[in-house]
C-alpha cells in the first residue's frame, strides 16, 4: 500500500479526533468508580503523574509511528522496520492491535447500548418515584433480556460503522467536530448543576484534598493502569490517526492538548457524579454499578432529576460513540491496507464485532453459566483480557519500537520537537515509560 493520501483537514480536527478516541467509558464510567474505590484525591494525584510519565509518552510514540509511515498500522510498522534493517515481523504488531481493538469494541458496543436504554428510560421519567431496589432489579432484568440487549448493541454498532464507512473527512472528522464540543458543553452544564447541590463542596474535597495515607501498592497499580487505559494507547488506533496528521502540526503540543482535554473530562464527570452521590449520602466506592444503578437512584430524588439524568446519559452515549468510531478506524485501515474498499472493510468489521459482541450480550442470560477461562464468562473475558493484558503488551511493544528500533531521523522528524526535545522524550520512554508499562502488564497477569 502506498502512503495514505487522507489527512485531517486542520490541526484542530486532529486534536478533536484523538481526544474522541481517548474520551469514552474510561473517563465517564471507569474513572469515577475506580477513583471512589481507591481513596479519591490521592488516586487522582497518582493518575495525573502516570498520565505524564506513561500515558502521554507512549501516546506520542504511537502517533509518531503512524505519522512517519503514512500508512495503515501494519504497513507503517513494516515499512519503518525495513528502513531500520529490523525484522519485518514488527508489522504483526499492527495485526495484534487490530485484534485487541476488535475485542474491546465488541464489549464497548454492548455497554454503550446500555446508555441508549437508560437515556430512553431517563427521558420517559422511568426512574422517578422508584425505590433503589426497583431500579437495581430493573437493571438486572434488562441485562437478562437478550432481545433488548441485542437491539441496543445492533443500533449502536450501526451508528458507529456508518460513520467509519463515510471516511476520514466526511465521516470521522465531521462527527468529531460536531460531537466533541457538544460533549464538553453537556459536561459543563452537569458540573454547573452539581455546583447547586448540597454535596458539591464534599465532592471537591473528595477529589482535590488528598489523603496520602490512603495510597497502597494496589492503588498505585490501579492509577498506573487507568492512566494507560484512558488515553487509548496500545491498540494502534492512534497510529492510524497519526498517518492522517497534518504535516506541520506540533506533535508534543497536540498530544499535550489531548491529555489535558482527556483528564478534564474525567474531572468534570467526577465532580458531577460525586456531587450527586454525596448529596444523597451514598457511598462513592460503589464500584462498576455506580453508573447504571447508583446514579439513577441519586438523580431520581433530586429536583429536575429526570432532566439532568437524561443529559448525563446523552453525554455518556456521545462519549462512547466518538470513542467507538475511533476504535473501529484502525481495523478498517488495516483491511484497506490489504486492498479492500473502505465500505466493504467497514461492513466486515461491523459484522465481525456484532457477532462476537453477542457473546457478551448472552453472558448475562443464556450463557451465564458458560465460564470457559478461570471462572470468567464471555463478558468478563473481553473486558479483562484485552484491557489488562493486550493493551499493556501493545503499548510496551509500540514504545520499544519507537524508542529503540525506529530510524532515529524518522523518529525525530515525526516528533517535531527539536534535538533536545527528542532526547527528553526518548529518555522518558526508554527508562520510565517502558518499565512502567511492564509493571502494568505484570499486574494484569497476576
Amino acid at each position: 500500500m502506498n502512503a495514505t493520501l487522507e489527512r485531517w483537514s486542520t490541526r484542530r480536527a486532529f486534536i478533536l479526533a484523538v481526544t474522541g478516541a481517548a474520551v469514552g467509558l474510561g473517563n465517564i464510567w471507569r474513572f469515577p468508580y475506580i477513583t471512589g474505590e481507591n481513596g479519591g484525591a490521592a488516586f487522582l494525584v497518582l493518575y495525573v503523574v502516570f498520565v505524564l510519565l506513561l500515558g502521554l509518552p507512549v501516546m506520542m510514540a504511537e502517533i509518531m509511528i503512524g505519522r512517519a509511515g503514512r500508512r495503515a498500522p501494519m504497513q507503517s510498522l513494516g515499512h519503518l522496520a525495513a528502513q531500520a534493517g529490523a525484522s519485518r515481523h514488527w508489522r504483526l504488531l499492527g495485526l495484534f492491535g487490530a485484534v485487541t481493538v476488535f475485542c474491546i469494541l465488541s464489549f464497548y458496543s454492548v455497554v454503550s447500548g446500555w446508555s441508549i436504554e437508560f437515556l430512553v428510560m431517563a427521558i420517559n421519567g422511568d426512574f422517578v418515584g422508584r425505590d433503589p431496589t426497583e431500579i437495581a432489579t430493573g437493571f438486572e432484568a434488562f441485562l437478562g433480556d437478550p432481545r433488548r440487549m441485542t437491539f441496543n448493541h445492533t443500533l449502536f454498532l450501526f451508528m458507529t460503522m456508518t460513520v467509519v464507512a463515510a471516511g476520514v473527512a466526511k465521516g470521522l472528522e465531521r462527527l468529531n467536530n460536531l460531537l466533541m464540543p457538544l460533549l464538553y458543553l453537556l459536561l459543563l452544564l452537569l458540573a454547573g448543576y452539581a455546583a447547586t447541590t448540597d454535596g458539591f463542596a464534599t465532592a471537591l474535597a473528595w477529589l482535590f484534598r488528598p489523603d496520602f495515607s490512603a495510597i497502597t501498592p494496589l492503588v498505585v497499580m490501579h492509577a498506573m493502569g487507568h492512566a494507560f487505559f484512558t488515553l487509548a494507547v496500545g491498540a494502534c488506533a492512534l497510529m492510524a490517526y497519526g498517518a492522517y496528521m497534518p504535516e506541520h502540526q506540533s506533535l508534543p503540543r497536540a498530544a499535550g492538548a489531548v491529555a489535558v482535554l482527556d483528564v478534564g473530562v474525567a474531572l468534570l464527570a467526577g465532580i458531577a457524579i460525586f456531587s450527586v452521590v454525596f448529596t444523597q449520602g451514598m457511598d462513592p466506592g460503589e464500584g462498576p454499578g455506580l453508573m447504571f444503578v447508583t446514579l439513577p437512584i441519586a438523580f431520581a430524588e433530586l429536583p429536575w432529576g429526570a432532566l439532568w439524568l437524561s443529559v448525563f446519559f446523552l453525554l455518556l452515549l456521545l462519549a462512547t460513540w466518538t470513542s467507538s468510531i475511533n476504535l473501529a478506524e484502525p481495523m478498517v485501515a488495516t483491511l484497506q491496507g490489504w486492498g479492500m474498499s473502505r465500505g466493504k472493510a467497514a461492513a466486515a468489521v461491523g459484522i465481525g464485532v456484532w457477532l462476537v459482541g453477542l457473546l457478551s450480550v448472552l453472558s448475562f442470560s443464556t450463557l451465564a453459566e458458560w465460564r470457559p477461562l478461570f471462572g470468567m464468562n464471555a463478558f468478563d473475558m473481553v473486558t479483562t483480557i484485552p484491557t489488562e493484558i493486550f493493551l499493556p503488551v501493545g503499548g510496551l511493544l509500540i514504545a520499544a519500537f519507537a524508542a529503540w528500533i525506529m530510524p532515529r531521523g524518522e523518529a525525530r522528524a515525526a516528533l517535531g520537537a527539536g534535538g533536545s526535545g527528542f532526547l527528553l522524550w526518548q529518555g522518558v520512554v526508554r527508562w520510565i515509560s517502558i518499565p512502567l508499562a511492564a509493571m502494568v502488564l505484570i499486574a494484569g497477569l497476576l
